[in-house]
């Protein structure tokens, strides 16, 4: 295993706040560390400010959205969820929680965009989480869905490399990010692997069919060289992670 494959376990499995690097090889502190922050947002900042009476509803749902980052979500699908699991709740009660896990910054929104009608669309919103160690906490290991957890960590870098960043739409294809600056769009697609030749052209497809001149990329964890595929950058999302943004 490369030494850039053994940070990003380690990031995974670590989180990314920055008292848990002075914490590294102490799992348990980690831990510790991670459901003081959880309990403190949730119980403290969360509760109290929204004034929630039903608590363990309120957790139900933010272990809902945790494990499901990456997957279009509406109020009225996670309140079916939640009833069909015997936990009647209703659509508006949903809203109002997912608003405070979001002003929290422990949530964070990707709206959906129309890339060849330009406009903003209003359904079948992806929620990502603020820290995957977070979600490792809370869901343990057997919810690491590696594709959707490296989706989740591309969205944050680009929002920290400072992009408006949402969830393309083409035709009948779906981008996995648009991400937006004053100097105009960039479009990702995020896939363990494609060394798959299906995999592959199914990946490329929704890019092929953005018209534009803006650049294109394709993240993967596959350790193979740089490509390109008709100006579709292919690269190691690691890499990808680790360069500066142009």
């Amino acid at each position: 295993m490369t030494n850039k494959a053994e940070k990003y376990i380690e990031y995974l499995e670590n989180s990314a706040f920055p008292y848990t690097i002075e914490l590294k090889d102490q799992p348990e502190q980690i831990k510790d560390y991670l459901e003081g922050i959880y309990n403190t947002i949730v119980l403290k900042d969360i509760v109290n400010r929204k004034k929630i009476t039903d608590v363990m509803m309120l957790k139900s749902i933010l272990r809902y959205v945790f494990d499901n980052i990456g997957n279009p979500l509406s109020s009225k699908k996670i309140a079916d969820t939640m009833t069909t699991n015997g936990r009647k709740v209703d659509s508006r009660t949903i809203e109002k929680y997912l608003e405070a896990f979001m002003e929290s910054y422990i949530v964070y929104k990707a709206k959906r965009y129309n890339i060849k009608g330009k406009q903003y669309l209003k359904t079948l919103e992806k929620y990502y989480v603020v820290d995957i160690g977070l979600r490792y906490m809370l869901l343990g290991s057997r919810k690491m869905d590696a594709g959707h957890i490296l989706e989740n960590i591309v969205y944050l870098e680009l929002l920290r490399r400072g992009y408006d960043v949402y969830v393309g739409k083409i035709d009948t294809f779906e981008v996995d990010f648009v991400a937006q600056n004053q100097k105009g769009n960039h479009y990702f697609q995020v896939a363990l692997s494609v060394r798959d030749e299906k995999m592959l052209e199914r990946e490329l497809r929704s890019l092929y069919s953005i018209k534009d001149n803006y650049p294109k990329y394709l993240l993967t964890m596959d350790d193979d060289p740089k490509q390109d595929f008709d100006g579709i950058c292919k690269m190691n999302a690691r890499d990808w992670l680790l360069e500066n943004d142009d």
